[in-house]
């Protein structure tokens, strides 16, 4: 087997794209967007006709109706690929506001039953931050799942499975750029790869204290730079992989075994710890990787969606 099909053996493979054309090759059970892979596949001719039916079908409503209703059109387009779930995110600029992302993911799943699609499958996506926290949670409690992401920090990751959300993303990839960055001329890159990535022993850290202590939220690593990354990781809940990253897993027929385990995770001395509001800001705030990150991927998606409702403007 190649080793994308080795890796489907221990974890659920989900397709980090908004290019749906290019999903059916790899066969994922999930799809994840964001902002910026919308955009991405915005762009190119032939997803015009989604931007246009969407101004059509919006006409004289609001920018974030429109907006709204391209996001979930992808996800329907999506959804008829892959058998699970996809999961949509909420306007990045409402990310400190849980009431706004509440009544944002409300609409957004509303917009998917008018569409025939389940609530089941569908994960509504917003940042990691204390406010998308609570949000999720009261979305959870509505029994509408959410997917919790830009999460760089094990307090992010702890304060999400109190609120007992479906998934989170943990971010891989970018949690080694910060370190790599950081490091500079001192950074040696064979010494930093696999299970020594900082990255990988981010998520791992956050599967083991899931699995020690019966937390029953998801855990998709995310947000991959090599396929070390994912092959370090092989084992964990679910992954969610650039359609790039796929293609040069199922290339390679090298050996792949399963790297963590919950029953590996069992047998490890890790207390409980749990965070209340200022509790967990203060130790978001004393993570200096954490803190920039969440920052700077906020401010990214903000700068996308701004993008996306620019293309909008031009077509209407």
């Amino acid at each position: 087997m190649n080793q994308l099909d080795q890796l489907k053996q221990f974890t659920t493979v989900v397709a980090d794209t908004g290019d749906f054309l290019q999903i059916s090759a790899s066969k994922p059970r999930d799809a994840t967007t964001n902002p910026s892979l919308i955009l991405k596949a915005v762009q190119k001719p032939e997803y015009a006709p989604l931007l246009a039916a969407s101004v059509a079908a919006c006409q004289g409503k609001s920018l974030d109706d429109v907006v709204d209703h391209l996001l979930v059109s992808f996800g329907v387009k999506i959804l008829g690929i892959v058998p699970g779930r996809v999961s949509t995110e909420i306007d990045a600029r409402l990310s400190f506001d849980a009431p706004a992302m509440v009544a944002r993911a409300l609409k957004t799943i509303a917009l998917y039953r008018d569409n025939g699609i389940d609530s089941d499958r569908v994960l509504i996506k917003v940042a990691a931050t204390w406010e998308g926290i609570q949000a999720a949670a009261e979305l959870e409690r509505a029994g509408i799942h959410t997917n919790l992401t830009l999460l760089f920090s094990f307090c992010q990751a702890v304060a999400c499975g109190q609120a007992q959300v479906q998934l989170i993303s943990p971010f891989v990839g970018r949690i080694y750029d910060w370190y790599k960055k950081s490091a500079g001329a001192a950074w040696v890159e064979a010494d930093k790869a696999g299970a020594n990535d900082p990255g990988v022993q981010s998520v791992v850290a956050i599967y083991n204290y899931y699995k020690k202590h019966g937390i029953k939220t998801e855990v998709m690593g995310a947000s991959f730079r090599n396929v070390g990354q994912i092959t370090a990781l092989a084992g964990c809940d679910l992954l969610t992989i650039s359609p790039e990253l796929l293609a040069e897993l199922a290339a390679t027929e090298a050996p792949l075994t399963r790297a963590i385990s919950a029953e590996a995770a069992q047998a490890l001395d890790i207390p409980a710890v749990s965070y209340n509001e200022a509790s967990f800001r203060l130790a978001l705030n004393e993570d200096a990787m954490a803190t920039e990150k969440l920052s700077e991927g906020i401010r990214a998606f903000c700068v996308d969606t701004v993008k996306l409702e620019k293309m909008i403007l031009a077509a209407q």
